[in-house]
């Protein structure tokens, strides 16, 4: 049956043009696996071009280019060569009309279609070819796609042109992978600008788009990480003015200042500057810069989106892409959709009979909702059961370290505290589960969308990109939430505890020196570990293994076999990683001002990395277009604006900066500027009034026992709750008003970039009327000559 199908798909794919050779299994390495060759003679390139709609070039671009900045030269050491940056002259172009074919500019059609347009109609070809007899009527079977799942085929890829370090011995060849490689692949090219009109030529628009927004984004970054790492540095700086800390640490106050136990039976009274040192750490973090930089991020997601857009509308129109979204929706159908429909309609556009399903989304959307929720579900199981272990184990810990056994350790000893080994080892294993459950979410995600089967390629990313943001967002975002905005936030009293569940597991409070410190270590820990994670997946294939090989003996479609496949969702994956990343150094950047910086570093290694594997470890992709980053634009933009409202939030309600800014101004006993008295003013008495010893000091604004308004909150607490409110409606209102500004100042298609698509459009139209006219005279001269004749 397997023989029966390649034999007629094979005998289909000629009868369109193609040229076949087929490599018999003797000559393979391993005398098993046999290929074949494809080749597109022109003819067949031309053809398709035209049904595709593929733009070519029919004039020089008359444009003067306006483009050079003022001390140019100082930015020669981060150049590439000419002819790798712009492998291309700039042309204008039009839709290809094989009938029209001398109105391009063919000077040799061997190279006049690039090497991605080229795979991408010969896919195009592939994915529609039936493998069925005429007589036998089932035109369900077809595509190669289908052909891989039943294994008439194990692989069905490009070639590369060219080994990746050396060039090709054909003279004709351009070796542009070689060239990749060189310039491009190598990390010590890290400072270097990135050859994306190359990439774009030699792996298709989708990459290239990836690539270009990648760049941008590390590019950007870099503000972020100077003004995160100033404030960073103004937190160290002012170590020594951090009064608070002076005071917890000192024997005069933190020393006599006795605490109320942390957790009801293994948990004994301690003396508050046993916190002493995560409160100098706090500080790093939690100081006056925090607000400036959260201030600052808001502005700066703005700014970065904004001028993405710009960049993007310059590569829409330098990549032929102004129009291509029509284009996609059109002709671009899922190989899968059409095998699936079982009737057709007129489509009142084109007038044309097309394929459509019947309505099955409601059952879809059942089967979508359910799963869904019992993700959600799961992932909130994982986390209140994370915190359970958080509530439990604390207990163990402040049993163990009662005596301070750390002590002896160098160095890390007296860091070493029951929150602080809580806390990290609760992250540890909050990203353990992380992982695992993304596994699964990845698996699910894709046979849900499956289940949809949407019409287009475009449509299909899309909704997979949507579901498998949202179970990640909560995924790898709820512990983070949780220590920003629920932990420490109800917890009760001394005598009225509040319990999780009504367990006897009492809730978590967070340490004189506050959560903030806390959601830091969440945060270094899971953006650390990811990135270690990612790194131990990217291991090397076999290509590792070949250079040693001479290509006599081990041809090059043999060498691309032992490849690993990109496949379909390659690029996917890697937004993903990004936009994860992205929503760290966003969402809670304002208990991290290092987290910019922490990304700047990976994102520079990520460049390298990514084009490494794909110039090296992978088979070459099928060239796909795209005009866009696709659903992760609209992605990027909600969480820009949730980013605001989570920083405002983590300023005013995890952070101490409103509480001690009350305290300075209406509440210091002195009337002076300064903390002194803070800490002291901050902590409520809890205890029997008789028995003196027993009285211990809790974090809240309460009033003591034996005052008429016992354990009531105090008039500072409702104080402190309306500057808190306070600050965040300002801080939004602010941020969100220069965010929409900045927004309108900065038009999304610079204006150059509208002028050259005006022009275009208006040289088409002259152009092709002028060739029409002319040809019309020739036929006319003709015409007249063979009367006269």
């Amino acid at each position: 049956l397997l023989k029966e199908r390649r034999k007629v798909y094979e005998a289909n794919l000629e009868k369109v043009g193609l040229e076949l050779e087929i490599e018999d299994k003797s000559e393979s390495e391993d005398g098993k696996t046999s290929f074949v060759k494809i080749h597109a003679p022109w003819e067949v390139l031309a053809t398709y071009a035209d049904v595709l709609k593929i733009k070519v070039p029919f004039k020089v671009n008359d444009i003067p280019d306006n483009s050079e900045m003022p001390m140019n030269w100082l930015s020669t050491p981060f150049r590439l060569p000419e002819h790798i940056m712009h492998p291309e002259p700039d042309f204008f172009t039009a839709p290809f009309n094989k009938s029209k074919s001398d109105f391009f500019l063919i000077d040799n059609k061997d190279t006049f279609f690039p090497p991605s347009t080229r795979n991408r109609i010969v896919y195009y070809i592939l994915s529609r070819c039936s493998y069925f007899r005429d007589e036998c009527g089932d035109k369900d079977k077809k595509g190669i796609k289908r052909l891989l799942n039943n294994s008439t085929y194990t692989a069905a890829f490009p070639l590369h042109d060219s080994r990746y370090w050396k060039r090709s011995r054909d003279a004709n060849c351009e070796s542009e992978r070689f060239s990749l490689y060189k310039h491009w692949a190598g990390f010590l090219s890290f400072f270097k600008e990135q050859p994306l009109n190359l990439v774009r030529k030699y792996y298709g628009e989708k990459i290239g788009i990836y690539f270009a927004w990648l760049g941008f984004y590390t590019e950007m970054l870099l503000f972020a990480a100077i003004v995160g790492t100033i404030c960073f540095i103004y937190g160290f700086l002012t170590y020594d003015d951090n009064e608070w800390s002076k005071e917890i640490c000192s024997e005069a106050v933190g020393g006599k200042i006795v605490m109320c136990p942390l957790c009801d039976k293994k948990c004994g009274y301690w003396k508050l500057n046993s916190t002493c040192n995560s409160s100098w750490q706090s500080h790093l973090f939690d100081n006056v810069g925090t607000v400036f930089f959260a201030i600052f991020m808001g502005i700066w997601v703005t700014l970065f989106l904004e001028f993405w857009k710009r960049r993007q509308a310059r590569l829409e129109y330098e990549w032929d892409l102004v129009d291509f979204e029509e284009e996609q929706q059109q002709l671009q159908l899922r190989p899968e959709y059409e095998t699936k429909c079982t009737n057709r309609k007129m489509n009142r556009i084109t007038q044309e009979m097309e394929p459509y399903l019947p309505i099955t989304s409601k059952f879809v959307f059942h089967v979508v909702t359910v799963v869904s929720v019992l993700k959600i579900s799961l992932i909130i199981a994982c986390i209140i059961g994370v915190i359970a272990y958080r509530l439990a184990v604390y207990a163990a810990f402040a049993s163990i370290m009662k005596d301070s056994p750390t002590t002896h350790l160098q160095v890390v000893g007296p860091f070493i505290t029951p929150q602080l080994a809580t806390s990290v080892t609760a992250s540890c294993i909050n990203f353990v589960i992380i992982m695992i459950l993304n596994l699964m979410y990845e698996r699910v995600a894709v046979w849900i969308t499956d289940m949809e089967i949407p019409k287009t390629h475009l449509e299909y990313e899309n909704k997979l990109t949507v579901k498998m943001f949202l179970f990640q967002f909560v995924n790898y975002y709820s512990s983070c939430f949780y220590v920003a905005f629920f932990k420490g936030k109800f917890v009760g009293y001394p005598g009225d505890y509040a319990y999780m569940f009504g367990s006897k597991l009492r809730n978590e409070e967070c340490d004189p020196g506050g959560c903030l410190i806390e959601l830091t270590t969440q945060l270094v820990i899971v953006m650390t570990g990811k990135q270690v994670w990612v790194l131990q997946l990217n291991q090397p294939s076999k290509a590792q293994f070949i250079r040693g090989h001479p290509e006599s003996l081990y041809s090059r479609w043999e060498q691309d076999h032992d490849l690993q496949g990109f496949g379909q969702l390659g690029l996917f994956y890697e937004y993903l990683e990004m936009v994860i990343q992205f929503g760290f150094i966003t969402l809670f950047v304002a208990s991290f001002p290092l987290a910019p910086l922490m990304a700047l570093i990976n994102n520079i290694i990520e460049v390298r990395v990514d084009a490494w594997k794909l110039t090296t470890q992978f088979r070459r992709p099928v060239a796909a277009k795209a005009h866009s980053i696709g659903a992760w634009q609209e992605i990027l933009n909600g969480m820009a604006v949730l980013s605001v409202v989570t920083n405002a939030f983590i300023v005013a309600f995890t952070s101490d900066m409103i509480p001690r800014l009350v305290y300075m101004y209406a509440y210091q006993p002195e009337g002076e500027m300064n903390m002194k008295g803070y800490i002291n003013n901050s902590l409520s008495s809890a205890g029997n009034l008789h028995l003196l010893l027993l009285l211990c000091r809790y974090r809240d604004y309460r009033y003591p026992p034996g005052h008429e308004k016992e354990y009531s909150h105090t008039m500072q607490f409702w104080h402190i709750l309306a500057a808190k409110l306070a600050f965040i409606i300002i801080m939004e209102h602010v941020v969100f008003l220069v965010k929409f500004f900045v927004a309108w100042m900065i038009p999304d298609v610079p204006s150059d970039v509208r002028a050259r698509v005006k022009r275009e459009r208006y040289l088409v139209q002259e152009y092709l009327h002028n060739y029409e006219v002319e040809k019309l005279k020739v036929q006319l001269s003709q015409n007249t000559h063979d009367e006269t004749w």
